[in-house]
């Protein structure tokens, strides 16, 4: 292929703005502050199962204690009923009456039940509600947090991608002044050499393998006209001729 040298030096333009373009692209996607965000993600995800976990116990609380108000109520009553009925005098059987004393002192006993367990209840009750406004707490401290840093983030991936987006349009300008065969031939190369489609010649070595010429490549690249496109030996990039390099390098 031919090419204006000068041309062919434009070539390292364009090149410089993809590789400007790919590695600010590269910082956007590899921001700490992405892996940071995605921490008080799963943070808040697990206050979220955290705050159901004490949703449920005090929900489970609640229910336990209404019961036992619930049950104590009709066991006061019979027991004040008994009671006075045996102060009374009302039972003159001495049977009755000693299955009314029984009775008494079941219905103490399962008061004395019924309180324990509703106090249980209260207990777990009062400590479900304070792990639950804990997390809510927590949760509003996390949230803070995260706006902060979302806004952090934003800011920096919307400066990142105007300067990325500087790069593309000087990148337009660069391949509307190149021959589009030029151009095509260096797309094809960028693509399967890692981003880099030219690089510049320096004395014999590449810039975009790193690799020197051996001496017959070497030759071969100096015997060229300046209109040639040049392809490295080695990783087939394009490669572009400097004007001071065209003294050999032995």
């Amino acid at each position: 292929m031919k090419a204006d040298p000068a041309a062919q030096r434009r070539l390292l333009d364009l090149q410089g703005a993809d590789t400007a373009v790919g590695q600010l692209e590269h910082r956007v996607k590899t921001l700490p502050d992405h892996a940071l965000v995605a921490q008080l993600v799963a943070r808040r995800n697990e206050l979220g199962q955290r705050y159901v976990a004490a949703q449920t116990a005090i929900s489970d609380a609640e229910t336990v204690q209404a019961k036992a108000e619930a049950d104590l109520e009709p066991v006061r009553q019979r027991l004040v009923r008994d009671q006075r009925r045996a102060e009374a005098g009302q039972v003159s059987d001495a049977r009755a009456l000693t299955g009314l004393i029984d009775e008494i002192a079941h219905l103490k006993k399962r008061i004395v039940d019924l309180e324990d367990i509703e106090l249980e209840a209260m207990e777990a009750l009062e400590s479900a509600t304070a792990t639950r406004d804990g997390i809510l707490a927590e949760k509003s401290a996390l949230d803070a947090e995260a706006r902060a840093l979302v806004t952090k983030r934003d800011s920096l991936v919307a400066d990142l991608t105007a300067e990325r987006d500087a790069h593309l349009a000087r990148r337009t300008v660069v391949v509307a002044s190149l021959p589009a065969d030029l151009v095509e031939l260096y797309e094809r190369v960028r693509a399967r050499a890692n981003g880099t489609g030219a690089a510049v010649l320096k004395g014999r070595r590449c810039t975009g393998c790193g690799l020197e010429a051996d001496p017959s490549a070497y030759d071969r690249y100096l015997a060229a006209a300046p209109d040639d496109v040049l392809r490295c030996d080695e990783c087939d990039r394009i490669l572009v001729r400097e004007p001071a390099a065209a003294a050999p390098e032995r």
